[in-house]
């Protein structure tokens, strides 16, 4: 493939999904000691969810605890527990644009502002006969890394 315009620096996060985001907490606040740094409800991406951390600086990791807010409606962030996977990129506009160019798929939604505040889109679990590069079954999540992560991870 050709040079690439963007550098993917790091794991941003991981969201983890079930019916009941308490008993997620049991284990990721109460047993692994991770800190509840804020929270995002979305009716449109049917999501109440915990924001975690873990880590410092550049280096830290989000952890999200997620739960439906209707079962019965899509997306079923609930139905598959590790639900996605996001990482830092250095230039998120770039990326897309690239990527889209090279057969992957995106999900709908296009760029948008994100539950943390960064502007995200996300790689689709699957390709298509038109997009023939997707996640093999894996949600990606693709994060603008802000100016202080660029400069520590190497962008």
């Amino acid at each position: 493939m050709d040079s690439k315009p963007y550098k993917i620096l790091g794991i941003q996060q991981i969201a983890i999904g079930g019916p009941d985001k308490a008993a997620l907490r049991k284990l990721w606040v109460d047993v692994l000691g991770l800190e509840v740094t804020g929270n995002f409800v979305s009716e449109r991406e049917n999501v109440d969810e915990d924001i975690c951390a873990i880590g410092q600086g550049p280096h830290k990791v989000e952890v999200d605890l997620m739960q439906p807010l209707d079962p019965e409606k899509k997306p079923a962030v609930h139905t598959t527990p590790l639900n996605h996977v996001g990482l830092w990129v250095d230039d998120l506009p770039k990326a897309v644009e690239w990527m889209s160019a090279h057969g992957v798929r995106f999900a709908p939604g296009g760029i948008r502002k994100g539950a943390a505040g960064y502007d995200i889109c996300f790689i689709h679990p699957k390709s298509s006969a038109e997009f023939p590069i997707g996640g093999e079954g894996v949600l990606i999540e693709l994060v603008q890394a802000p100016p202080e992560v660029v400069a520590a991870l190497g962008g």
